[in-house]
Parts: C-alpha cells; structure tokens; sequence
C-alpha cells in the first residue's frame, strides 16, 4: 500500500512541475531578467551603384530632384581616382555652381567606407526649398516663351515663378518682362505686382530665378476681380455699334466717358506709373466706374483687344503730370487717342490725335514710340458740328433764318401775320 501512495505523489510532484506550480510546493519565489536594448538597425535601403564622378554626380543630383534625405549608394572608383576629393569636389558643384542645388540644398553631409574593392557612401541631403517648389521649376529657353509664362502666372495671381533659363537676364530685365506682360494684357492682368528677383547662382549661364510677386490685394480677391473685369469687358464690346473702325472706336470712347469719372484727386496723389491703385487700373474704370489716366487707357486697351484692334498703352505725362493714354492703328495709319483728357475737355482735344496735335501738353519717348501722322479727324466722322444759334444782342440772329421770329417770313414775326391777315381779306369791288 505504501508503494502506491508514493507513486501517486511522484505523479503528483511531476505534474505540479510540467504545469509550472512547482513553487507551491517550495514557496514564492522571484524571477528577474536583464532586459537588453535591441541595436538599432537601419531599415534596409535599395543600394545604387556608380562608377566615377560623373555618374556619381548625376545620380546626386536625381536624389535632390527627387527630394530623398538621405541615401546609400556604392561606388566603385575608376583607375587612380581619388574617391573621396571627387565627392567633395560633386557636392561643392552642387551647392555653389548647380541651379539646382543653389536653389533648393542648404547643405550635403557625405560619409564614404572603403570596402575591399568600393566604397559604400551614406548621404544626408538638407534642403532650404520644398519639393512642390523643385516640381515647380518652369526651363526657359526663348523671351517668347519667357512672356507667355508669366502671363500664366499672373494671370493666376500667383505670388512666385521659379524660372530656370540659360538666357542670362538680369534683375532688371525680369522687371521689365512682368511690366510689359501687364500693360500688354490689361483682359487678364488686374494690378501690376511689386517684383523682388533672386537668381540661383549669382553667376554663370544656366541659373534659376526666384521671381516673387507682392499685391495690395490678397490673391482670392484679385482673382474675383479678375473675373468681373473679364465680365465687364466683353459685355461692353459685344454691345459696340458703328458702321466703320472709326465709327466703333468713338462708340467706345464715348461708352467709357459716360459708365466713368475722372478722378481728379487720386491722380494727383500717383506720382509712378503702375500705381497699386484700382483707380489706374482697367478694373477702376469698366468696373468700379473712377479710374485715372493709366486706368482709363488700360480699360480702353481691354476693350480695343476684345474686338481685335491694334493698340498699345503709352505711358507719358500730360502737363508734367503723370499719366497714360492709348495709340490706335486705323486705316493704316496710328493715332492718339486719350479717353481721360476727352471726359475733361472734350472729344474734339483728345480723340484720333498726330504727333503734333499732342506734342504741346503731351511727353513720351517719341523715339521709341510709332509714328502718328494720321489725317482722319473726329470731324470726320460725325461731320461738322452745326454752329450754335446765338441768343444775345451782340450776336444777334441771322435775320434771313426762317426760325427767327424777326425773319419776315417767321410765323411768330407780327408784320408777317398782318401781311398774311391783308392777303387773306376779300378784296372790295366797287
């Protein structure tokens, strides 16, 4: 019997051990462990392999255009190269010659670990733009091109182009490109914006310049203006009537002196053309019905490019002021035509004008400017004006005008109506 009752607490000891309650029997006990920190290992990276500086340059340069941090690459060095000055010498390149780098990297870190045959290179990559600013980069190889760009983008009112051109502008000449495409486009073009350039390297041939645009109007509501000059514009040229270009022309003139007001006080506080002012703008006349002479001359250029007439803004002075109007070819030949100056004084002063006509109160670079020789006239085309019936006595009447009630023959002259009464009496026979 004793024999069973010990082989039943073998058993039982046997399972208390294999179910892991051994320490019933034996007591609590306390386990602890030293827990190791697992070394970091870098995810595992897709290696790319060069051979010699040139590819080892190209392939840079596809990680900057790509926007990588870092990378790992292998390189295998071509008889007698000193690899580690050609990655110093790709990555000085880079950042200092490049346009690419010298726009878009602040810094390249580059460690290189020979390998028995090659060396493996880990690259850091630190940037100062951001990669919607790289995919943004718009090459540039003609001024044609040059200007149908920016007419895109500040059309859109975008406030920065990033340009890359090998066709070696200066700050200046990019100014003066935004300039043009303004008063070139006043249909798609609100406000004229203030231009700060930055090129990418300072020198060489292929470069990258960072143009950046300022307005006194957010984008969003430049954008809404946009759109009701746009309106605007072809709402009034659909609406222009006239048997000939002339005839259509001063219908237009006509339609801006009558839907606006010259502004007599702002224009005395504009002293540049361009002025960030509606009132010099083409939105300031069509739209907001106050405008200047730069505004009216770009409100008529918007209306004169809708119908398809050759015309250009000139920017000027009128008596030594500021000021702008407008050249207009007609029949072959080219005319000044200012809508301001003809709301003040009168379309006979200002409309279809010659070089001669305007060189008394009128300053342009006549030197660079068409000619204007013109010989149609206002007169022309509405005929002469009928002169006016004076009505004082020191002008007096024409006394031969039957609608002069001293004519003989006026119905309202009292010795007409005696005659006419004598005519009318029978006549006596005796």
């Amino acid at each position: 019997m004793k024999r069973y009752v010990i082989i039943a607490l073998i058993h039982i000891i046997a399972a208390l051990a294999l179910t892991g309650c051994v320490n019933l029997l034996e007591g609590e006990k306390e386990s602890i462990s030293e827990h190791v920190t697992e070394p970091y290992v870098r995810p595992s990276i897709e290696q790319i392999a060069v051979s010699g500086y040139d590819e080892f340059f190209l392939t840079l340069l596809g990680l900057i255009l790509d926007h990588e941090t870092e990378n790992q690459l292998i390189y295998h060095p071509l008889d007698g190269e000193d690899v580690q000055a050609e990655i110093q010498r790709a990555c000085y390149v880079i950042l200092n010659e490049h346009p690419i780098g010298a726009y878009a990297v602040a810094d390249i870190t580059v460690n290189a670990i020979r390998l028995v045959t090659y060396f493996e290179v880990d690259i850091v990559i630190e940037y100062k733009r951001t990669h919607e600013q790289l995919d943004s980069i718009i090459t540039i190889s003609t001024e044609r091109y040059m200007r149908t760009q920016l007419l895109n983008i500040m059309s859109e009112h975008r406030e920065e182009a990033i340009i890359r051109s090998n066709l070696r502008l200066s700050d200046e000449e990019i100014t003066e490109f935004v300039r043009e495409t303004y008063y070139q486009n006043p249909r798609r073009v609100v406000m004229l914006p203030f231009v700060t350039v930055e090129t990418f390297p300072e020198e060489g041939v292929d470069r990258i310049y960072e143009v950046k645009f300022s307005y006194t109007e957010s984008p969003s509501m430049l954008q809404q203006y946009s759109d009701q000059l746009l309106l605007y514009v072809r709402r009034n040229a659909a609406n222009a009537v006239g048997e000939t270009d002339a005839e259509i022309l001063l219908f237009l003139v006509e339609n801006l002196i009558a839907s606006a007001t010259f502004d007599e006080g702002t224009a005395r506080t504009i002293h540049t053309h361009g002025a960030p002012n509606l009132a010099a703008t083409a939105f300031g006349a069509l739209v907001g019905g106050s405008a200047v002479g730069e505004g009216f001359a770009m409100a008529f250029k918007a209306l004169c490019d809708e119908l398809g007439f050759d015309n250009r803004v000139v920017l000027g002075y009128f008596d030594g002021r500021i000021h702008a109007w407008n050249i207009v070819s007609l029949e072959d030949n080219f005319y000044h035509i200012d809508v301001a100056m003809s709301a003040v004084n009168g379309l006979e002063t200002a409309f279809l004008k010659t070089d001669t006509d305007f060189m008394e109160m009128y300053q342009w670079d006549r030197e660079n400017t068409v000619r204007c020789e013109g010989t149609l006239t206002l007169e022309d085309i509405i005929g002469p004006e009928e002169p006016e019936e004076p009505d004082d006595p020191d002008n007096p009447r024409n006394p031969d005008d039957p609608e002069n009630p001293e004519s003989p023959d006026s119905p309202d002259n009292p010795e007409s109506q005696n005659d006419a009464l004598i005519e009318d009496e029978p006549v006596e026979v005796e």
